[in-house]
């Protein structure tokens, strides 16, 4: 159960949100081979001054993501998903692309759960709520 989280020092609609999150879910969906409705994300708005990058300027917008993901991913589909997600914020969120930084924190299967069960480790083209 993927956790993606998304820090912005900016408001936006909630019509771009639902525009963000779907375009999100399908990405990471496509790129990391499963379904999509184990899929949480988050999105966190701050005042301006509350987040930075020390490349970017401080009046500028900036976009701090946190993709909690199972383990097994490999770089090259971390690295796919990372520069997609850059893409979609630049698109929807209007933030530059250095103005934005990821990090991945990897889990085993057993860290993520929901009511009905703990997920397993991940696999090629699984359902992980089959």
């Amino acid at each position: 159960m993927p956790h993606l989280q998304f820090e912005i020092n900016k408001k936006v609609s909630n019509e771009t949100k639902d525009k963000f999150v779907n375009q999100i879910r399908d990405v990471f969906s496509s790129v990391m081979d499963t379904g999509k409705d184990h899929i949480a994300i988050s999105i966190r708005e701050y005042d301006k001054y509350n987040l930075t990058i020390g490349r970017a300027n401080p009046k500028d917008d900036i976009c701090l993501m946190n993709l909690d993901i199972r383990e097994g991913r490999s770089i090259e589909k971390r690295r796919e998903i990372a520069l997609r997600y850059m893409e979609i914020v630049h698109a929807l969120f209007e933030i530059d692309l250095k103005n934005q930084y990821i990090t991945f924190t990897q889990h085993t299967g057993e860290d993520f759960h929901l009511v009905e069960k703990f997920l397993a480790n991940w696999e090629v083209g699984e359902d992980p709520l089959a």
